[in-house]
């Protein structure tokens, strides 16, 4: 019998930003730093918030986006949450809406993952630092950035 491996809803960064900075380009290349401001982080498995201070390095060619985020999340027992999150971000035509029961977690026409990897020593949170996720995206507005975190199975 062939395996399918699950993904489980997990919690859901929502990560304030503000304006994106250029920082400059090669060739074919666009380089720029988006600051991360704060945040929320609402979920089953975890809850808390963004905390300021961190961002996301892209690298635009062409249409491909790639993402280079790095941040801490405060959960509600005061831990401290190292995230690294990469991924990509492109225009794919064959992307549909995707929903988690009502909630739209991705756009159509486009292509937005992301792959987090997560860091502490608080006991009650070393789980996030042994599970592999999967991050859906999606832009909310001009200011924040909502990533729909699942547990890989």
């Amino acid at each position: 019998m062939p395996f399918a491996p699950a993904l489980d809803f997990a919690f859901e960064i929502r990560a304030h930003i503000t304006e994106t900075l250029h920082i400059g380009h090669g060739a074919g290349e666009v380089t720029e730093f988006t600051p991360i401001v704060g945040g929320s982080v609402e979920g089953p498995l975890l809850r808390g918030k963004v905390l300021a201070g961190g961002g996301d390095w892209s690298s635009t060619r062409g249409e491909v986006c790639e993402l280079d985020a790095r941040y801490l999340l405060q959960a509600e027992d005061g831990a401290v949450i190292d995230i690294v999150n990469r991924g990509f971000y492109r225009p794919k035509a064959e992307s549909p809406d995707q929903y988690d029961g009502a909630l739209q977690v991705s756009e159509s026409g486009h292509y937005y993952r992301t792959s987090p990897v997560f860091r502490t020593d608080a006991p009650a949170h070393r789980w996030l630092a042994e599970t592999v996720f999967v991050g859906l995206a999606r832009p909310e507005g001009d200011n924040v950035v909502a990533i729909r975190m699942y547990a890989l199975r």
